[in-house]
């Protein structure tokens, strides 16, 4: 997959829910790698505000970053719409506190980004693939979430406010491409006590009943449903049976819970790129999700930290276990597509070894004229070819024998190899080598910069 932006930029004015500011809102598109940023332009200097969740400093009524002094409050809905939308590379830019809450959903910002169209760019998307189960708990308000691994982004939300209007709801995506028409529209609500306490604490100053559910969670006198029409600007206020004040029609009947889903997408963007994985989450509310965030931004950190520690020293001075005469007694390969040059270690589980990239190798004349990159699928046949030493010369008749692909699995290319690179490559045996059956987890390196990597599985086979 490559990764997204926007064709054009696209402005929208609104309201914010709690300062009642009308403030004007673009998305313009961005390069890539540069995945969500908020930029206040009524500020000087017009500070940039990453989307990140080490920068969220408050989630009591919605998800609020801030930095160097300079905050955006209630990101959560434009951030959910990007995210389902598979949009990678976009800067919002507003010139107020809080960004505009329109209709309490985040279908005007889906319909807006569709309306400014989505550009594809040349840069590959990048995934956090969860490796292993990521927990997080709150017992104190019975919160549990988990993100488990699947090369797919699914999530599934459960709700239980113990209220007998609401009662309990789940809600479930199974693919992005259903938030559009699934989880989109779906709007933010409130029980009618919250509403009263946030009223008292002269917030919901852009609150209206055409933003948000208000869910009436006990008997209303007369005198209260006149203080309610005055505060919303209405005539007169209702509540039907069903307990939803001013007869306002869910737009499905778990909305509550499918919102709860939508901000859930919103507040894990604040990891700061896309993830793959299933998410169960129990009870979920903008301080859970910002601090389940924070932990699996704390595992890509921490595996991005390894991958650079474990990149292999490569010393030219140190004579190699295998030099490119030896390696062709190994492999059936030869000129010009042996592409392994030097074997620098081996052990019956992993072996080490080097490409040099010269300018005069044969595919640059058209890979490209004028920028020269070493095809990331003969990087993956170098990492194979390494491996095919690494099986083969443990038989007494290599030349006998070929290792053939069976399959290729989470292959990823984090940067370019050029000439005058030397590609270090890592392969290590995943598990024991059964009825010729080998699977190996390979790493290139130029540098300590991890530039490729991929799972194979390969067949060694004897040749006629």
């Amino acid at each position: 997959m490559k990764q997204t932006t926007l064709k054009k930029a696209v402005t929208v004015s609104g309201v914010g829910l709690h300062t009642g500011a009308n403030v004007q809102l673009t998305f313009m598109p961005a390069p890539v790698n540069h995945w969500y940023k908020f930029q206040r332009v009524d500020l000087e200097n017009k500070p940039i505000i990453d989307a990140d969740c080490d920068l969220v400093v408050d989630t009591s009524r919605g998800t609020t970053l801030e930095k160097n002094g300079a905050r955006v409050s209630t990101v959560e809905h434009a951030l959910a719409a990007l995210v389902g939308l598979e949009i990678d590379n976009v800067l919002l830019q507003i010139d107020g506190p809080e960004m505009p809450i329109m209709d309490g959903s985040s279908k005007p910002f889906v319909d807006l980004l569709l309306q400014a169209g989505i550009q594809e760019q040349d840069a590959e998307r990048e995934y956090f693939i969860v490796p292993t189960n990521v927990h997080y708990n709150d017992p104190n308000n019975k919160v549990e979430m988990v993100a488990m691994p699947l090369d797919d982004y699914r999530a599934t939300v459960m709700v239980d406010y113990n209220s007998p209007v609401l009662g309990s709801q789940h809600a479930t995506i199974t693919n992005l491409s259903e938030f559009e028409s699934q989880i989109a529209s779906c709007r933010t609500f409130c029980f009618l006590h919250e509403l009263e306490m946030m009223i008292n604490n002269n917030l919901i100053k852009g609150g209206d009943l055409n933003n948000a559910i208000v869910i009436v969670d006990r008997v209303v006198e007369d005198h209260e449903m006149e203080r309610l029409a005055k505060i919303f600007n209405k005539p007169k206020v209702e509540v039907r049976k069903e307990g939803i004040l001013n007869n306002v029609e869910l737009r499905f009947q778990n909305e509550p819970a499918r919102h709860k889903l939508l901000d859930l997408l919103g507040d894990l963007a604040l990891i700061g790129m896309p993830i793959k994985a299933q998410i169960m989450a129990a009870r979920p509310g903008h301080g859970s999700n910002v601090a389940f965030a924070k932990k699996i931004k704390a595992i890509i950190k921490k595996m991005k930290k390894k991958s650079t520690t474990d990149a292999p020293v490569y010393n030219p001075n140190v004579k190699a276990l295998y030099e490119h005469k030896d390696i062709s007694r190994f492999l059936p390969h030869k000129h010009p597509f042996l592409l392994v040059d030097k074997i620098l270690e081996k052990s019956p589980n992993h072996v080490l070894a080097i490409k040099n990239i010269t300018a005069d190798q044969y595919f640059f004349n058209g890979h490209f004229p004028g920028d020269p990159i070493f095809p990331g699928v003969l990087q993956l046949e170098a990492m194979a070819q390494a491996g095919g030493v690494l099986v083969l010369s443990e038989v007494p008749d290599p030349e006998n024998y070929a290792t053939l692909f069976l399959k290729i699995d989470n292959a990823k290319f984090k940067d370019k190899v050029v000439p005058g690179d030397t590609l270090v490559m890592k392969l290590e045996l995943m598990e024991p080598i059964r009825r010729g059956i080998c699977l190996m987890r390979g790493r290139a390196y130029v540098g300590e910069k991890l530039v490729s990597e991929a799972e194979m599985m390969a067949q060694i086979v004897k040749l006629k």
